[in-house]
């Protein structure tokens, strides 16, 4: 999942806004894509929101061509299966578009109230899929054993995203490390970052082309020479270019803001390294929880 990302920028200055995977295969293409098979993969580009979700056989009867040409064509590309392609073509779709033209897109499609749900639900299924298949559980291990040696974890995220970094902020403060997610203001993020020092972990969320605010507090931290996590749906993305390690789920969804379910799975999927990494250190601080657990006042009863 985590393929060496383009080399990352000088600390302190914003990455170049980053090609798509799919622009990076189109273009070492070179001479094994040419004349129809390039012409396929301009149409198949250009009508994406149509195409982003066909099967190689309905792209085949889309653009009046046979199945296996469409099949030999992402081959040159250099992917081994369709659905490879398509998913790059989603990610490709999804850094390029706003809520509003995605949310246009689909109501344009030809398709029932409970088939855009049902599409809804395919469309995380398929996500979660591709994140079985393709997680790195090597970086998963080496970003549990930064999280355990950092002496402060600042875990930042942005609008949606603030919701994904407070939880993961969350259950590592549960387990006895000193992780926080500070108030996703831009104001109280740069008052943050003067606090940054030698031993600190940033991990930073964000998606797509990904926020500036987000970006800002990985890049100062990187100046201040501060490790750096990040959460990401691409290696090709600023965060993903910006960071010292990351990890990536795809977001593509029907849905306007995209989908949140492979990206809360990587997280869960770090938090499980992260209490496993010290099993008895994590045994012994859940332990301290179970006590308030059964002697405090934490769950509701009804008044008889």
């Amino acid at each position: 999942m985590n393929s060496t990302p383009e080399p990352n920028p000088p600390p302190g200055e914003m990455p170049e806004a980053p090609r798509s995977a799919l622009e990076v295969r189109l273009q070492d293409a070179g001479s094994r894509l040419h004349g129809r098979r390039r012409r396929l993969v301009m149409a198949i580009l250009q009508d994406a929101a149509e195409t982003c979700f066909l099967s190689s056989p309905e792209v085949a009867r889309r653009y009046g061509v046979d199945a296996a040409t469409v099949v030999r064509t992402v081959q040159a590309l250099g992917y081994e299966r369709y659905a490879d392609f398509g998913a790059d073509l989603r990610e490709h779709l999804l850094s390029r578009l706003s809520p509003y033209t995605i949310f246009k897109t689909e109501l344009q499609k030809d398709r029932s109230f409970d088939d855009r749900i049902r599409h809804s639900l395919h469309c995380d299924s398929a996500n979660i899929q591709a994140l079985i298949s393709g997680l790195d559980i090597n970086e998963v291990m080496r970003a549990a054993q930064a999280i355990h040696e950092a002496r402060r974890i600042y875990v930042i995220g942005v609008d949606t995203a603030s919701s994904l970094a407070f939880f993961l902020a969350y259950v590592l403060r549960s387990l006895g490390l000193p992780a926080e997610s500070p108030i996703p203001s831009e104001g109280y993020l740069r008052y943050t970052t003067q606090l940054l020092g030698a031993g600190d972990l940033v991990i930073g969320i964000s998606f797509g082309r990904c926020l500036r605010t987000t970006m800002d507090v990985v890049l100062a931290a990187r100046a201040q020479g501060v490790a750096t996590l990040g959460i990401t749906d691409t290696p090709n993305s600023p965060m993903a270019r910006a960071c010292d390690h990351f990890l990536t789920a795809p977001i593509s969804s029907s849905l306007f803001f995209g989908s949140f379910v492979a990206p809360l799975s990587v997280i869960n999927a770090l938090l499980v390294a992260s209490a496993y990494y010290k099993s008895d250190e994590s045994l012994r601080r859940l332990e301290q929880m179970e006590e308030s657990y059964r002697s405090g006042t934490r769950w509701y009863e009804p008044l008889l």
